[in-house]
This record gives C-alpha cells, sequence and structure tokens, in this order.
C-alpha cells in the first residue's frame, strides 16, 4: 500500500504496518523526512507531480494520505486510471477546502458557526453586521496549525486580512468567533464496506492554534453530549463517503450546543492518545479501513489517557533530545514517549507523549495533566518547569 506524505502521520502508520504484514510505501519530499528514515520503500517526489503520484500509486492495494494537500484534479486523474484512492477525492474536497465543507455540512443539517464567502472586503462590512461579534478570517485551503486563520481584532482588521488574501488569490471567508467553552473532538473510522468505528471523544487544548494537550475521554462530557458527538461523526463519514480515519473537530460552546469546526481525514493529532490507550491505535485503524478489513476494537484501556504534544524551543536547548530522554525516564518511567525524528525548530511538533491514568486521575485529571505538561515541556527545552533537581 501506499501514502502520500513523509511526515510523522505516515511514519507512526508505518509501524502499524509492520504488524499487519503491509509494505507501506511513501511519498515524501526529502530522504530525512519523518517517515523516509523508518520504511525502505520511499518515493522522493512532490505531491502536486502526476507523474510522482503516478510513481509511488504503481502495483499499490491503497493510495492514502498523511496530509490532504493533493490536488483533487490529480487524485481524479489517478481514480480514472484505476488506482484505488482512500478516502476518495470527492470526500477527501470537505478536508481540503474550507467553504465546501461549510456548504456541504449545512446540507446535512450538521450545526456550523455562521460564515460567509468573501468575494471582496466590502462583503466583511454586511458579514459583520449580520454577526455583531468578533470575527475570525480564514483561508479556504491551505491551513493547519492556526496557519490560514486569523483572528481580527475588528472589523477595519479583518478588511485588512481579507485583501491581503484575496491579492495573493486565496479564496477566503469569514466566520462568527464562537463564545466556546472549550474543543472537542470525535474521532472515528469507516471501511468500504461501511463498517465504523469510533473512540471516546476527547477535549483538545490549543496554544496559538497549535494543539498542546489532549484528555480522553474529555472531562465532564455529558454522556448524552458524547452519544451525539460520535454519532454525527460516523454520519458525516457516512454520507460523506470516507475510507479511513475521519476526526470532527468540534466546538463546545458555553451552553452546550455542539459546532463542527474542521474535518481532517487521515489520523489525527487528536487521536494520538490511542497509540498507548486505546484497543486499537487510529493508525492500525486507519489501515484496516482502507484496506477494508474488519475494523478493530475502540474501548479506552484505561479510565483516561493524557497526551501533549513536545513542540520546539524557541532556542534548541544544549542538552541532546536523546539526553533529554534519559533524564525524562529516570522521573516519569511511565511516560509513553513517540518521538518523530524531526529537526528541532521553534514551535514544530517534533514528537508527543501519552501517560495512561486511574479512575483518580478521571475525577480529578489536574494532576495527570501537569505531569504530561512536565515532560512535554522538559523534552523540549531541557528544564524542568516545577525547579526539580535530579540530584537534590
Amino acid at each position: 500500500m501506499a501514502m502520500v506524505g513523509g511526515g510523522q502521520l505516515a511514519r507512526m502508520t508505518h509501524q502499524a504496518a509492520i504488524a499487519l504484514g503491509q509494505n507501506l510505501r511513501v511519498l515524501a519530499l526529502a530522504d530525512d523526512e519523518p517517515a523516509a528514515q523508518v520504511t525502505p520503500n520511499v518515493v522522493i517526489g512532490s505531491h502536486t507531480d502526476l507523474e510522482d503520484l503516478r510513481r509511488v500509486a504503481a502495483g499499490a492495494d491503497v493510495l492514502t494520505f498523511d496530509h490532504e494537500h493533493v490536488p483533487t484534479d490529480l487524485l481524479e486523474k489517478l481514480v480514472a486510471e484505476g488506482v484505488n484512492v482512500a478516502p476518495p477525492p470527492q470526500a477527501l474536497v470537505h478536508a481540503q477546502d474550507k467553504l465546501v465543507m461549510r456548504r456541504r455540512l449545512e446540507e446535512l443539517g450538521a450545526a456550523v458557526p455562521r460564515y460567509a464567502a468573501i468575494q471582496s472586503a466590502a462583503d466583511v462590512d454586511a458579514f459583520a453586521a449580520r454577526v455583531d461579534g468578533p470575527i475570525v478570517v480564514k483561508a479556504a485551503r491551505g491551513g493547519y496549525d492556526g496557519k490560514g486563520v486569523q483572528l481580527a481584532r475588528d472589523v477595519g482588521h479583518a478588511r485588512e486580512i481579507v485583501e491581503a488574501y484575496l491579492a495573493s488569490r486565496v479564496p477566503v471567508l469569514v466566520e462568527e468567533r464562537v463564545a466556546l467553552r472549550r474543543e472537542l473532538s470525535a474521532l472515528v473510522a469507516r471501511s468500504p464496506f461501511g463498517q465504523g468505528a469510533a473512540w471516546p471523544v476527547v477535549e483538545t487544548v490549543q496554544a496559538d492554534g497549535i494543539c498542546v494537550q489532549v484528555i480522553a475521554p474529555a472531562p465532564e462530557l455529558p454522556q448524552e453530549s458524547a452519544a451525539a458527538a460520535q454519532q454525527l461523526a460516523l454520519r458525516l463519514a457516512a454520507e460523506l463517503g470516507v475510507v479511513g480515519v475521519l476526526a470532527v473537530e468540534l466546538f463546545e460552546t458555553r451552553d452546550g450546543a455542539l459546532l463542527v469546526n474542521e474535518l481532517a481525514m487521515r489520523p489525527h493529532n487528536s487521536g494520538h492518545w490511542t497509540m498507548d490507550g486505546a484497543r486499537t491505535s487510529q493508525f492500525e485503524q486507519h489501515l484496516r479501513a482502507v484496506l477494508d478489513y474488519p475494523l478493530g476494537g475502540t474501548d479506552a484501556v484505561v479510565p483516561v489517557t493524557v497526551m501533549a504534544n513536545v513542540l520546539g524551543a524557541a532556542q534548541q536547548p544544549a542538552m541532546t533530545l536523546d539526553e533529554r530522554l534519559h533524564h525524562l525516564y529516570a522521573r516519569m518511567p511511565d511516560a509513553r514517549v513517540h518521538l518523530y525524528g524531526k529537526g528541532e525548530r521553534p514551535g514544530r511538533k517534533i514528537g508527543h507523549v501519552n501517560f495512561l491514568g486511574t479512575s483518580a486521575d478521571l475525577e480529578s485529571p489536574a494532576k495527570l495533566r501537569e505531569r504530561a505538561a512536565l515532560a512535554a515541556d522538559w523534552l523540549a527545552h531541557g528544564q524542568w518547569t516545577d525547579g526539580w533537581d535530579p540530584h537534590g
């Protein structure tokens, strides 16, 4: 089988593929990308080049994705040539284009923030008058980890952002800034046979548009709300024709309503906890789904799991990452660390760490979250933020 993209998602999918007896070929931009470091079956090329896509897909049972940035017209050509693309391009476009997604979700009756497509800066004024509140400006295509999303200070600032996007020929939309309690993620998988499976709904914690922590399951989420989120995600997977993993990122408003924010049709940051905390990891499940195997169990194996992303420090520590890992295990032997083989840059995701908790941690997850944050921060900076001294 083949995967477009050589990032950490492809790297962790390769790990899952080994146990299933699969040889995962990846299309990487360079031979030092995370997945290219660990799999011998690598095609060096671009996801925007049809010939490179043909090379990685040649002879593969299925072609799937580490990211959603492959042009739709190229995927349609591959399908016309007989390539099994999963998810298919008519589904994937809903994770590629925010306007296409918003319109389709409205048709399906899924609640979304109020929004408008913008053709000129003057359209911003009309939308601002309609929502009478803060505005978010989004590039319709190409954004990730907060990129392509800007919170406008006021209407004038929103117009400036829109004008800059339009000048660069970037399609743009505006949305109301939702008064939210927190962000959630409903992760599901669907096979071509139509089988679906859903993991527990999780809470995602963001900083500067980047996910820094995930708590599984989401604390104090009413059972009926969790079930509604899972059912919504499974319904969207079926209606959109998704094959593989689907992450439905949600806003939980202050009055308890759930609004769909984003869709991702691949393994997702909000599902990294499943590598240690669930019966079947999202990476194995994605493979099972695209290969049309029966799906695995999605139950949590412990009452609560906390995942913390390791983000590159503003200044790279003098201590090597290997040394930092050594000290982390000395202090926290229960930490489940997953490193991506990426160079350290400010804010870059270079790994994640999972902590498995007890029933007591489920009742009060603050301590477990603090340990996860400590571990991730140590791996990033080489300094214990609580002042812990291993020689004290």
